[in-house]
């Protein structure tokens, strides 16, 4: 029965079935979403931590699959986002106890100057769909932000987001003042008109070309 349940969120998941009222995707309309079957697994003695390794995560990586082999776009993955944080609403008292550990905390914001957030929201969705606790900064956020927000949480990891041109530049003045206020911090960018090569550039130690190989950068700092 368990893993019936475990089964069913994780196809929830998957395909973006937020809840009961949800017409999408056409195939489960009428049917219980993440919402209610997360709550009636943690009721039928599920675990919070079985919902989240053996249900959550493991259909958040097969979204990212399916979006980095275009298979799906980004309404689909937003979908998929949605779920899934239909769902972590329901552990998240378990994360607030310390019942369920976090792989770790992880800051995330649009730097100063650009106004755009759906790559950062997706982001930021699935990261905490893939077991980290993740602070949003928001969108134009200064320099000065990130640093209060490393300062408050110094072995967090800090993701910094720009959709233009125009912005991406600033990038690197948030870098170098993360990097005073702790050096040892670890940050990853990413946006449209990003690189490897650009974030490397600039100081930055990861760059996620897509959520999926941003998280499997995470995962690998985490290990």
């Amino acid at each position: 029965m368990n893993q019936e349940l475990l089964e069913k969120l994780s196809e929830c998941v998957e395909f973006g079935k937020i809840n009961l009222a949800s017409p999408y995707p056409p195939q489960m309309k009428g049917l219980p979403g993440a919402d209610e079957i997360t709550k009636e697994a943690l009721e039928a003695g599920v675990t919070p931590t079985e919902i989240l390794n053996d249900a959550l995560i493991t259909a958040m990586n097969k979204v990212g699959q399916k979006f980095s082999e275009n298979k799906i776009f980004v309404p689909q993955m937003l979908l998929s986002a949605k779920a899934m944080s239909a769902s972590m609403m329901h552990l998240k008292p378990f994360f607030a106890n310390g019942s369920v550990k976090r792989k770790g905390t992880f800051i995330l914001g649009t730097v100063y100057g650009d106004l755009h957030d759906i790559g950062k929201n997706l982001f930021g969705m699935m990261v905490e769909g893939a077991g980290w606790e993740v602070i949003d900064l928001g969108i134009d956020v200064k320099i000065e932000k990130f640093v209060e927000a490393v300062l408050q949480n110094p072995h967090a990891v800090v993701g910094i987001s720009a959709l233009l041109t125009t912005t991406m530049v600033h990038m690197k003045p948030v870098i170098d003042a993360i990097r005073i206020a702790v050096p040892e911090t670890k940050i990853i960018v990413g946006g449209a008109p990003l690189s490897a090569e650009f974030a490397s550039s600039i100081g930055a130690d990861g760059y996620g070309k897509n959520p999926q190989e941003g998280i499997m950068w995470l995962d690998k700092i985490s290990a």
